[in-house]
């Protein structure tokens, strides 16, 4: 392998900011694609593009988010443009950080989340390689590992060819269904002095693909069925979080009287306090939802996550209502992950942008004289007075003082549990709830919330993240990029002491099978002993709250993190709460007589 950066020549043309070796050319591209950081886990495959971003690129643009595990690399890539919709790189090293990081990059496929990721191997010339790590750290194929969830991957040999594939990486994944996407470099190619006449491409000629247009035919056909529907129910999906996208979307609800559906998965899209809102947004469709789709003599889905799932939890084995279904999803459907769900029926299948469609609609649309039926009356959440009665904090008040002592500051939710209730969402932009991670696993919370942060840092608005037990101590360790950016950030654990979600898998198989339900927990709680999650904030350097175990408790460290986040710290807060979900079945109900577990 080639030394640094030593003789005076070299540092000459450091210093001048002339490029001299081929990782330069690597930093220099990442710099013209406008990529604002890169996301890394030192290794020592991409050592030569670690001292080109720090000696030649100053650190700057890309700047280096030092992360302590490479899941939470990838992670903080994701929370970033779910936060700003601007793609960040993430640097991982060899197959061992590619493996480290391979949930991650699942999330954010399933999420349809851009990430330009740059691995390092080799060096892939044999008779090149260092003795035992070097042979360790190298693969044939190494984009195998993740090839079924990116949406291209490349593993060139030269420096012209990496830095094609960059362009060409950036562009696929900004491209409509976004997505992430893996270039492997050899570690030699870094390291070699660059070609005296190499010169980078213009970068700007190698953007994303602009998603075409619905053809006219087919807006005219959907807004002809919605104009002569009596029900019509639209289900919004992946659509855009920028506010004038969301204010079309509320236009064409209200010029329409379609009844609206929204989704926990994919973030803030429509406004919850709305009459036009028919249920409180869900991970899952809830009883209201579904009966609302059941009622519904047109249903126009809107990149809909899981059209078909829905339409069977809705009308069961036939679907008598008309379905349009616009969605791009399906350029990326592969055969390994089945993340592209049920096959739904469908009268129109439009591969269109979503957002395209809608703008195209509102201009053919005459607003309607009723805008939804007055039973819809639009919502007020109201706040509560926290209680100490000796009783654990139930979901559903845990939810309510926490929304109720943040209502006032601007914030922002990177995340919410799944526990956490519907009814308590209040959503009055495009960017007060970021949505879920895509694959539904545990760990990424954190890394999510610290992107999320990293973000919102200058924007004036806090950044919160309401995390579960299980997912804030799987990913705890990101919490430190955080404090080490002081990236302002509020951390508030919603802490069962248990992967609860389990306990009622395990009640339920026993329940099936005539045995005791009641060591559902075995093997599934936190405890003996339970984690002090307070502690694990403040071994990384936020300040921390807890256990909190009481409502008036919980009320006034609210007040005190709120008052942190705004001196720029980041704060945890650990809340005991009852081992229930909101609107869910409470352990108290689950714990009924003998007789019924037998």
């Amino acid at each position: 392998m080639t030394d640094n950066l030593s003789s005076t020549s070299d540092m000459q043309a450091a210093a001048s900011g002339q490029m001299a070796w081929n990782s330069d050319a690597i930093a220099e591209t990442l710099r013209r694609l406008d990529i604002e950081y890169i996301a890394l886990v030192p290794g020592s495959s991409f050592r030569g593009l670690h001292d080109s971003l720090v000696n030649f690129g100053g650190n700057k643009r890309p700047e280096i988010i030092l992360c302590l595990h490479e899941e939470h690399a990838v992670a903080v890539a994701h929370g970033y443009y779910k936060a700003s919709g601007r793609p960040m790189a993430v640097a991982l090293h060899a197959n061992v950080g590619l493996m480290h990081a391979s949930m991650a990059i699942f999330n954010a496929w399933c999420d349809r989340v851009p990430i330009l990721i740059l691995g390092a191997a080799g060096p892939y010339d044999a008779a090149k390689r260092r003795p035992w790590v070097d042979w360790l750290h190298s693969a044939a194929d190494i984009g195998a590992l993740v090839r079924g969830y990116t949406k291209w991957d490349d593993q060139p040999l030269s420096c012209e060819a990496t830095v094609e594939a960059l362009l060409r990486g950036h562009s696929i994944a900004m491209s409509l269904p976004r997505g992430p996407t893996y270039v492997c470099m050899d570690v030699t190619m870094q390291e070699q002095p660059i070609e005296k006449n190499f010169v980078l491409p213009q970068t700007a000629r190698f953007g994303p693909a602009t998603a075409g247009d619905p053809r006219p035919e087919d807006v005219e056909a959907v807004a002809r069925h919605i104009r002569q529907a009596e029900r019509p129910v639209f289900l919004l999906g992946r659509v855009s979080a920028e506010d004038v996208d969301w204010g079309r979307r509320v236009a064409l609800a209200e010029a329409t009287g379609a009844r609206v559906i929204a989704d926990l998965r994919v973030g803030s899209r429509f406004p919850s306090d709305h009459p036009n809102l028919a249920a409180a947004p869900g991970l899952m469709i809830d009883a209201k939802a579904a009966r609302c789709i059941g009622n519904a003599d047109l249903i126009v889905s809107f990149d809909w996550v899981d059209l078909g799932g829905t339409l069977k939890l809705s009308f069961g084995d036939k679907t008598p209502s008309k379905i349009v279904h616009c969605s791009m999803d399906q350029h990326i459907h592969r055969g390994w992950s089945m993340d592209y769900q049920s096959l739904p029926p469908t009268d129109m299948h439009l591969l269109a942008d979503p957002d395209r469609l809608i703008e195209r609609l509102l201009e053919q649309m005459p607003e309607r004289s009723a805008l939804i039926a007055s039973s819809l009356s639009a919502k007020l959440i109201e706040s509560i007075d926290p209680v100490d009665d000796g009783s654990p904090i139930g979901m559903e008040r845990f939810s309510a003082i926490a929304t109720g002592g943040l209502r006032d500051h601007d914030p922002c939710y990177i995340r919410l549990p799944i526990g956490w209730p519907g009814e308590r969402c209040e959503f009055k932009g495009p960017r007060d709830y970021l949505g879920y991670d895509g694959s539904g696993g545990i760990g990424s919370g954190p890394g999510m919330a610290v992107g999320g942060a990293l973000a919102l840092r200058d924007t004036g608005r806090l950044a919160v993240a309401v995390l579960g037990d299980g997912d804030f101590m799987m990913g705890a360790t990101a919490i430190w990029t955080a404090v080490n950016k002081k990236a302002p950030l509020l951390v508030i654990v919603a802490n069962n002491q248990s992967f609860f979600n389990d306990e009622l898998h395990q009640e339920r198989v026993a329940r099936a099978r005539l045995r005791d339900w009641r060591n559902r927990g075995v093997g599934v709680r936190v405890e003996g002993p339970v984690v002090n999650l307070a502690e694990l904030g403040h071994a990384q350097g936020a300040i921390s709250f807890g256990p909190i175990t009481t409502e008036i408790a919980l009320k006034a460290a609210l007040t005190d993190a709120v008052a942190e986040l705004k001196a720029g710290a980041v704060v945890v807060i650990d809340v005991h709460v009852a081992s229930e979900y909101g609107r869910g079945i409470p352990q108290s109900v689950l714990q009924s007589s003998e007789e019924e577990a037998r």
